[in-house]
């Protein structure tokens, strides 16, 4: 599985439920403008990202636009990530 087919079956299975399916979300979807990610689940999905892919959330600038898309979180995890999985 890639990082972001990872990250799409994050935001189905913990943020939007069985109402949207991975393949729907487009890569470059404002999660966060278009209501899907409030602070709440920025907060969650922070902390899945540190737990998923040993990003060192306390040793790095998070921007929330650093997590508003699928691609903007990969690119986050890419930068961020000691071995992305």
């Amino acid at each position: 599985m890639t990082i972001k087919e990872t990250i799409k079956e994050y935001i189905c299975g913990e943020l939007v439920g069985d109402d949207v399916v991975p393949s729907e979300i487009e890569d470059g979807y404002d999660l966060i403008r278009n209501g899907v990610i409030d602070s709440l689940a920025l907060v969650r999905l922070v902390a899945w990202t540190a737990e998923t892919f040993a990003v060192p959330i306390n040793d790095v600038e998070i921007a929330p636009e650093d997590l508003s898309s699928v691609e903007r979180i990969e690119a986050f995890i890419s930068r961020h990530s000691p071995s992305p999985a």
